[in-house]
């Protein structure tokens, strides 16, 4: 069929095009022959629609607005990096790999431009794209497929060999020149316009209507996989060669860096043409190249140990100290707030910058009325860094700490080994409303439709002045407040009631303990597998436990000895809010109960290599010879942590006898 022959053979050419467009950045036909093929395509699939093939570059555009994102569960993680803002940094990030694997890193690094823009994952099942979402917290993010569809960078069919499943991962961005294109389209519209590309790309992807993604000029470009162990390649350096044989764009200015000295050196060649470039790039990702070394360092909670982020010097600015707020969070800490004249720093306008806390702006002998130097720290969080003292009138005062709590005007106390001044009333009402915003933000049970905004206007109501209120809300009163209804208000609800079965480590942080964040509660939940037996635990009792110091062990005692909190946990429990605890998942749990301790020096595995295994392993860590302990793998020249197990009656095993007890 003539018709059908045509479709198949423009489809083949506009993405051919598009990929030398995209990828090979090497186009030879102009934008108006582009523009009359896609037309012709469009005409004859409009004729003969049940031909439009699923590849065909006009389904970049289509699908019915959607009434919210559907969430994604990323199969593998989309950890995020730790980052570095000094060359010393570098130097201790290989520091770090080499103890951690007893040995140098030989085989180089991958030295990539961090750019600015919304991380996302791409999934391609048999070569063809079948799913799109961001990174949201890392495990969970949003569906964006169809606006991620509509991105020409984006290949929906791969070229060349590639796994059967492929999940990709990179940046979705926006040119400079498209920001200024898109802002003088926002403006004739009368609307307001993007602050910076970053920000141009993340709200263009949120776009409910794929359509008006479309239309917004967006660019792709792909960093790595989620299992390079699905690919054939060995390093870094030849994924990124692979991704762009199968079709995707790469960044040209990725570089294979044999030793830390030339990192160092392709960051300041980055450092300086970073502006010339055609988009904005915040820094530099660095790779341990030898995807078998990665495999082996493994990760922390949230981030690689086999990648950094070298971040580029804040961009800064000069402006106006007009006033300082004294802002109370929910540990009861006292936050100075610089505020400021208005000024654009780096395509986004700064008004208000941390003073971090009463020694910070002493030591800097910030007044009031001071021409202050204020940076984005990172190029993210505004920060004053000094005033410009040359310039003074005379006329600037001094900033000082108010003596009372700005919320409740209790007396302030700044313990002596703390630089944070604090308000110890718990009934604080600034306090107990942040406590309540964290509850039910992202960082605690992620309660969807109790936002910041949300909770305080629940709180002026009175409608929710204690976490257990949030389980007592009313529907009928809900829907009648402002800016809700019954959909709404139903919404909530259902939310609040899917929040009573939370994880119990989640839980925990999201309870806003003080030293008591995400890790810390990880290895609280792995150690007493219930809410009653941690409760019960004393300071002693949590100092056994690898991981939880001083500060948290003395926090968690002061915390659950309150009669206020066990108030609290009991009008919970009446609530029907029980914290459960979750199947642990990993390589095989034949270790599931057993708790290791090592000492001396191992030959095979490094110490933290050793301890990974454990974990990955179902078993748990001990850093002392403690009841608890089960196991000691003793290496050489073991000292008396070994004498002490032998005496306790432990068992004590080599190295060799460790690693056959994993298989």
């Amino acid at each position: 069929m003539e018709a059908k022959r045509r479709i198949e053979e423009l489809t083949r050419l506009l993405n051919e095009h598009a990929h030398r467009y995209y990828v090979l950045d090497d186009p030879i036909i102009s934008d108006g022959e582009y523009d009359r093929i896609f037309q012709e395509l469009l005409a004859l699939e409009d004729a003969y629609p049940a031909l439009a093939g699923k590849d065909s570059p006009t389904r970049r555009v289509g699908g019915a607005p959607l009434e919210k994102f559907d969430q994604v569960i990323h199969r593998l993680p989309m950890l995020s990096l730790e980052n570095g803002f000094s060359d010393s940094d570098l130097e201790s990030f290989s520091e770090r790999i080499h103890r951690f694997l007893s040995q140098p890193v030989e085989t180089g690094y991958s030295a990539e431009p961090k750019l600015d823009g919304l991380a996302v994952e791409l999934v391609y099942d048999r070569g063809k794209l079948v799913q799109g979402s961001t990174r949201g917290d890392g495990i969970t993010g949003e569906d964006i497929t169809l606006q991620l569809r509509s991105i020409s960078a984006i290949p929906l069919s791969l070229r060349s060999v590639y796994p059967e499943l492929l999940e990709v991962r990179g940046e979705v961005y926006m040119e400079k020149a498209g920001l200024l294109h898109l802002n003088a389209k926002q403006s004739a519209k009368g609307l307001q316009p993007f602050a910076n590309p970053r920000n141009a790309a993340a709200g263009s992807l949120r776009q409910l209507d794929p359509a008006v993604t479309a239309e917004r000029p967006l660019r792709f470009f792909a960093y790595g996989v989620a299992n390079p162990a699905a690919t054939a390649c060995k390093t870094q350096t030849d994924l990124l060669a692979g991704l762009k044989q199968m079709g995707f764009p790469v960044c040209s200015y990725a570089a294979f860096c044999p030793t830390m000295e030339a990192v160092i050196e392709h960051y300041r060649t980055l450092a300086e043409i970073r502006h010339t470039l055609p988009y904005d790039i915040d820094g530099m990702v660095v790779k341990v190249d030898e995807f078998s070394l990665q495999e082996r360092l493994g990760a922390k909670s949230r981030a690689p140990r086999w990648a950094i982020a070298r971040k580029f010097p804040a961009t800064q600015a000069t402006t106006k100290l007009l006033k300082v707020d004294f802002q109370v969070g929910r540990t009861g800490a006292i936050t100075p707030v610089a505020l400021l004249e208005p000024v654009a720093i780096d395509g986004a306008m700064v008004s208000r910058a941390t003073l971090h806390n009463q020694d910070e702006f002493l030591r800097k002998d910030l007044r009031l009325g001071d021409t202050v130097l204020v940076q984005r720290a990172g190029d993210v969080i505004p920060e004053v860094v000094k005033p410009i003292t040359e310039i003074r009138d005379g006329t600037e005062l001094p900033v000082t700490m108010p003596a009372s709590c700005p919320s409740c005007g209790t007396e302030l106390v700044k313990p002596d080994d703390e630089a944070v001044t604090r308000c110890l009333n718990s009934l604080c009402p600034a306090q107990r409303l942040r406590t309540l915003i964290h509850y039910s933000s992202k960082a605690g049970l992620d309660i969807e439709g109790l936002g910041k905004k949300c909770v305080e206007q629940l709180y002026e109501r009175g409608l929710i002045l204690t976490i257990p209120d949030i389980y007592k809300l009313d529907r009928d009163r809900l829907k009648n407040l402002d800016g809700w209804g019954e959909k709404s208000a139903d919404n909530v609800l259902a939310a609040i009631e899917q929040a009573k079965k939370p994880a119990l480590s989640r839980f925990l942080s999201a309870l806003g303990i003080r030293f008591i964040g995400e890790i810390n509660a990880s290895l609280l939940e792995t150690h007493f597998g219930s809410l009653a037996q941690l409760r019960q635990a004393a300071k002693e009792e949590l100092l056994e436990i690898d991981g939880i110091g001083e500060q948290a062990a003395e926090s968690l005692s002061a915390y659950f000895s309150s009669s206020q909190v066990t108030d609290m946990l009991s009008e919970l429990e009446k609530a029907g809010v029980h914290p459960v605890i979750l199947e642990q998942s990993g390589t095989g749990q034949v270790l599931s109960g057993l708790v290791f301790l090592f000492t001396g020096s191992l030959t095979h595995l490094s110490r933290d290599e050793a301890k990974k295994l454990v974990k990955e392993h179902g078993g748990q860590i001990a850093s002392s010879v403690t009841g608890k302990v089960t196991h000691v793998v003793a290496g050489e020249k073991a000292g008396s942590k070994l004498h002490k197990a032998e005496e306790s009656g432990k068992t004590v095993l080599t190295e060799e006898q460790f690693l056959a007890l994993l298989g």
